[in-house]
């Protein structure tokens, strides 16, 4: 009897919680079927099906349903509404499950457990137990399961804080990925990228960011290479607390960034049409004002970013720190 084939769209919570779910799923006997990466025909098709005023990352992750629906058996987009007790995700992650099921017709049904910390463990535990209930599983398998994927959840969290990358990290927290050979080209910059996790791993979205600070010789040091014992308890300059979840670890991070010097520069990665974003962004502008001697850029990326206008921002603005870094070495 085949496997029951459970789909899980390579966008948005995927870069957070891809190997907490696909491990908890395959442990329940099931198989996992992602939709790889982003590419121009996923997001064409996105842009076509999803709501014109939705932010890119949305219309992306339509374009991932898209590629799935006719390949599995049920999708799993669990509403994330709290996993921090402090803070809420989006709207739209929120409304994820209905727009997809409103949006895109012959869809295969949706897994769409509500997912709240802030209703206590049982709560989660409970959410955990109706998603195993689904195909049949009972108590002692889902918490066998769960306990495993948390495992594997930690693993993955630490490999992100040891440096790498998303889609590798990935691979050695499962277990069937090997460690990359060699070491990086030597880099003589440090800049912060900040942003929402979808912004800065998705490199068609960005058209390869991580890539081009690389070959600039620029080390990227981003939210998730940080443990978050160096900035959660990190304050604002401001009375009233963010309350979505993205932007109040971005300026959080930022915050440690700027007060602790141990970067050259710092690039906030926005998305147009986000208005939490905009806040986000307008906060660590003024951060930014207070610590001239780190730079800071923002750079706003949507469906029609331009790979050559953005590579020329980042050349421009790598040599801009260089020289500035030069400048200050010889007045002393």
């Amino acid at each position: 009897m085949s496997k029951i084939r459970v789909g899980i769209p390579g966008a948005l919570t995927y870069y957070l919680y891809f190997p907490l779910w696909q491990r908890f799923l395959t442990e329940l006997g099931l198989e996992v079927v992602t939709s790889g990466r982003t590419t121009k025909e996923l997001l064409d098709a996105g842009v076509r099906e999803a709501l014109a005023d939705v932010c890119v990352p949305v219309k992306v992750f339509f374009g991932h349903v898209m590629a799935l629906r006719d390949k599995v058996d049920c999708l799993f987009i669990p509403r994330v509404v709290c996993l921090n007790r402090r803070t809420v995700y989006c709207p739209k992650f929120l409304g994820l499950p209905d727009m997809i099921r409103h949006s895109l017709p012959g869809c295969p049904p949706i897994i769409d457990e509500r997912m709240d910390v802030r209703e206590g463990l049982a709560a989660m535990v409970g959410a955990y137990r109706r998603i195993g209930g689904y195909f049949g599983r009972n108590l002692v398998q889902v918490l066998q399961a769960l306990a495993r994927a948390q495992v594997v959840n930690r693993r993955y969290n630490r490999l992100l804080q040891d440096g790498c990358a998303p889609q590798a990290a990935m691979a050695l927290a499962s277990g069937t990925g090997a460690p990359a050979p060699g070491r990086e080209a030597p880099a003589d910059l440090v800049f912060g990228v900040l942003g929402y996790p979808y912004a800065v791993y998705d490199d068609f979205l960005n058209t390869g960011l991580l890539s081009k600070l690389r070959q600039l010789r620029v080390r990227a040091l981003t939210m998730e290479n940080l443990a978050p014992r160096l900035w959660a308890a990190r304050g604002y300059d401001f009375s009233k607390r963010l309350f979505w979840t993205f932007s109040d670890r971005v300026v959080r991070v930022a915050n440690q960034l700027f007060e602790s010097g141990n970067v050259d520069g710092i690039i906030h990665v926005s998305v147009f049409c986000c208005g939490p974003d905009s806040i986000t962004d307008k906060m660590m502008e003024l951060k930014a004002k207070g610590h001239r001697t780190i730079p800071f850029m923002t750079l706003i990326i949507d469906e029609h970013t331009g790979e050559t206008g953005l590579t020329t921002r980042l050349e421009a603005f790598a040599d801009m720190v260089r020289r500035r870094k030069g400048a200050t070495k010889c007045s002393k």
